[in-house]
């Protein structure tokens, strides 16, 4: 993350309304979080991921760019037995520690985060955050991420606004990169992933007066996995693990999290 997008994050408020915009809630952006959330846990539903019966629960969950853990609290810790995250602007920290089922939290930027040797994802999540990273370092970090996948049947969603101006499009005030549909897919198969779920929405970002991203933007919502397996194979994987998760039975959650970087 560029000094700047940092200088800007440590100037917004520790609470949704600064995750989604900075406004108050009466006018802002508060009510997206809702509906953000439950479109990502009907996506993860699609993948075979949820709490509903014949869906699975995973062991190891990372979000990444979790802000204060709002999709973390609001989502991942209903999926995943442990939780780790990744959040760069240390005020977020204190208030992400606290999250019920969060592990490790590394204090550092996407572009600085490695995995710790030996640990293994079910699930990575990345929303709304990797639009900091310059093209290099997003596909260096998704390198990184697909490293740390749990080979067996293990996901990768990446869920980003898109660029309807046909190129990527650059913020002034926070210095993210909106990137159009072909330069995500591009990225995406350089860092030697496949995509065997897709979805394309159009979510209402807010009309207050004075928010910054209003009307609505299309978003890319992307469950992917590493190059060389075909789409079916990954779905029987999904189904096999599946079936061993939940055979095996919920751990119970650690109650804080550890800061790490």
């Amino acid at each position: 993350m560029a000094s700047s997008a940092k200088e800007y994050w440590e100037g917004v408020n520790a609470d949704i309304d600064g995750m989604l915009g900075g406004v108050p809630s009466t006018n802002g952006f508060s009510y997206v979080s809702k509906v953000d959330l439950q479109g990502s846990r009907s996506f993860l539903a699609k993948l075979g991921i949820g709490k509903q019966n014949g869906r699975r629960r995973v062991a190891n969950a990372l979000e990444g760019g979790a802000g204060i853990g709002r999709i973390t609290q609001g989502l991942l810790v209903e999926v995943a037995d442990a939780v780790d995250a990744i959040e760069p602007v240390t005020k977020f920290v204190a208030p992400l520690q606290e999250v019920i089922g969060v592990r490790n939290v590394f204090n550092v930027g996407l572009e600085g985060w490695s995995p710790i040797e030996g640990t293994l994802y079910d699930l990575i999540w990345v929303q709304w955050c990797v639009g900091y990273l310059t093209d290099e370092q997003l596909v260096a970090f998704m390198k990184r991420c697909r490293a740390a996948l749990n080979p067996d049947g293990g996901v990768m969603v990446v869920k980003e606004n898109l660029s309807t101006s046909g190129i990527d499009a650059l913020d002034e005030v926070d210095g993210c990169v909106t990137r159009v549909d072909s330069s995500f897919l591009s990225l995406f198969k350089e860092a030697g992933y496949m995509l065997p779920s897709r979805r394309l929405t159009n979510q209402t970002m807010g009309q207050a007066q004075g928010t910054r991203s209003s009307g609505r933007i299309p978003a890319l919502l992307v469950g992917e996995r590493a190059i060389g397996e075909r789409a079916r194979d990954y779905q029987g994987a999904v189904s096999a693990a599946g079936g061993a998760i939940s055979a095996a039975g919920g751990r119970e959650t650690q109650s804080a999290g550890k800061v790490l970087g």
